[in-house]
Order: C-alpha cells, then sequence, then structure tokens
C-alpha cells in the first residue's frame, strides 16, 4: 500500500520535472496522517518538505480537517524570496472559501507557483496530490 521516503540526492524542482508526474504507481505516508502520491514525494524528496509540514500542520484547524477536498496553492516572489501559502475549499477562483492562509518571510523555492490537492480518499485518508495526478 504505501512505502517511506528514502533519503536520496536532491534534484531541483523545475516545471518540466513536476509535469512528469500524472497519476501515481504507489502511495507514501507521510506526518498527521497524510498520504503522498508519487508527485508529491517528489517534493519532499528534493526540498520542499516543509511546504508538506505546512499542509500537514493545517490538520490542527478544524475547517481544513474537515474538507472532502483541498486547493493548496503556493505563490512565490521569486525578487523577494517571499511567499503565501493559502488553502481554499476548490470552489473556483472567485467563491472558493479559503480554509487557511500563512505567509511566508523566506523561501527559496524556484517556482512562482504551486498547486496541491488534498483529497479524502475513504480507504487511504487525506492524499496529497499535484494537480497533474488529479
Amino acid at each position: 500500500m504505501s512505502a517511506t521516503l528514502a533519503a536520496t540526492q536532491p534534484e531541483t524542482i523545475t516545471g518540466a520535472a513536476l509535469a512528469q508526474f500524472i497519476g501515481t504507481t504507489r502511495y507514501y505516508r507521510y506526518t498527521m496522517g497524510l498520504i503522498l502520491t508519487d508527485g508529491a514525494a517528489y517534493l519532499a524528496r528534493n526540498g520542499a518538505a516543509w511546504l508538506l509540514d505546512i499542509v500537514a500542520s493545517a490538520r490542527l484547524v478544524p475547517a481544513v480537517r474537515r474538507a472532502e477536498f483541498e486547493c493548496w496553492t503556493l505563490r512565490v516572489d521569486l525578487t523577494k524570496q517571499c511567499a503565501e501559502v493559502v488553502c481554499t475549499d476548490g470552489n473556483g477562483e472567485r467563491e472558493a472559501n479559503i480554509l487557511y492562509r500563512q505567509h511566508l518571510d523566506y523561501t527559496d523555492f524556484p517556482l512562482a507557483e504551486l498547486k496541491l490537492y488534498v483529497v479524502a480518499d475513504s480507504d487511504l485518508g487525506k492524499v496529497v496530490m499535484l494537480t497533474s495526478e488529479y
């Protein structure tokens, strides 16, 4: 069912590298009961575990914990090297309800934007995935 994350030499996270993930071949256990797909595990192995830790720690927020679907967006100001992480219920750009928001004073994340979905699965629990894996 699931594997653990093995330590490897980190790769630079790029849009092209993330685009290779379509679906998943296995699941990986993460903290706070989260399950990662191949793409989310790639982020964890390559320097973005901090982002998944934010997603995991948000389980303490009741609205996030109850959500069947979460849309997480990381927006990075590459010039100022700061960012904002926002979790919504995914009901479109204009009507989405914000469930969680966090400002990051510093990040060296290399992409201007990244979106993740967290989907409740009756067998697995909360599964974190890249949008291309949905």
